[in-house]
């Protein structure tokens, strides 16, 4: 079983690839801190070019992706980062305790007008709810066990889970693997064969390997 904190399952590059951001930030993110803890957190690798990007990194790049993409600046990101102290772990910003009052815990700290930089438009509660859409905890669990790929279409949820697919993407539904579904259909078998094997519709298949083709383009 894959430690989701403290065992390495994907490399920087895989985890550009698959969040869909330039490697540089998941240089910089792991040295910058908030609340005395790096913004995402790395393990040692076991040998040169091993994964050093734990899930929880993983989960952790998706946030600060989303808040960024959302024009929020590095300081505010910082500052509300400090919530892990009112939380108690280091992981802050992925606990389910923000999904659950985080956003109360953000207003009562003084961000609750936090707004995005560009336009003045999208409060906190939007900011909050936007990045936790993709992330999902199982009862009890503090901590997300999968994360969504939003580049996928929502009729075929493609998912991370360190549980399964050792880091590869995989259909959150049957848990096979994204290349191994592309790989059949490179190869020339029909959408409807594939779905038959694989408890899929025609229609999921082909949505899904339209989206790889678009991705690789």
């Amino acid at each position: 079983m894959v430690d989701r904190l403290n065992d390495g399952l994907l490399t920087p590059a895989e985890t550009a690839s698959y969040l869909e951001i330039p490697q540089s930030p998941l240089t910089s993110w792991p040295t910058g801190k908030a609340a005395g803890e790096p913004l995402v957190h790395q393990v040692e690798q076991v040998r040169r070019g091993q994964p050093s990007v734990p899930f929880i990194a993983v989960a952790e790049a998706h946030v600060l992706r989303s808040l960024r993409s959302l024009g929020l600046r590095m300081s505010e990101i910082r500052e509300a980062a400090a919530v892990r102290d009112a939380f108690d772990t280091p992981y802050g910003l992925v606990s389910k305790r923000i999904a659950t009052d985080g956003v109360d815990i953000f207003i009562e700290h003084g961000w609750g007008d936090l707004r995005r930089a560009r336009d003045d438009q999208i409060p906190i509660h939007e900011v909050v709810s936007d990045y936790l859409r993709y992330l999902t905890w199982e009862p009890g669990d503090d901590f997300p066990s999968s994360l969504r790929l939003r580049q996928y279409p929502d009729s075929v949820p493609v998912v991370i889970d360190p549980r399964v697919g050792h880091g590869h993407r995989v259909v959150a539904a049957n848990r096979v693997t994204v290349q191994a579904i592309a790989d059949l259909w490179e190869s020339g078998e029909t959408v409807e064969d594939i779905a038959h094997d694989y408890d899929m519709t025609p229609a999921q298949v082909d949505a899904l390997c339209r989206a790889v083709v678009r991705l690789v383009a």
